[in-house]
């Protein structure tokens, strides 16, 4: 088995944890039975069209002072704060 990190809603988290204890089972097994079906059913869907990436082509005001794009965690933390780019500055 492989082990792995990923951010979760700490609300889903409780659900998950809650089915698992009145199903009498691992939190892991909840989770691997979840991402399972989540798996399958994106088998059966038909599959998209492909999109275009449109870049934007406007001015660019580059990264804030603190932030920097070789620490992901710390990126991903400013984003999930909220602030909008001028804030950030």
């Amino acid at each position: 088995m492989a082990r792995t990190t990923f951010r979760l809603d700490p609300e889903l988290l409780a659900e998950a944890k809650a089915l698992a204890a009145r199903q009498h089972r691992t939190l892991n097994s909840i989770m691997e039975e979840a991402l399972r079906r989540v798996i399958a059913d994106a088998e059966t869907r038909p599959i998209a069209e492909p999109f275009e990436l449109h870049v934007h082509a406007g001015p660019a005001y580059g990264l804030a002072v603190d932030v920097s794009i070789d620490n992901n965690a710390t990126l991903l933390d400013q984003m999930e704060a909220g602030l909008s780019a001028e804030e950030r500055r």
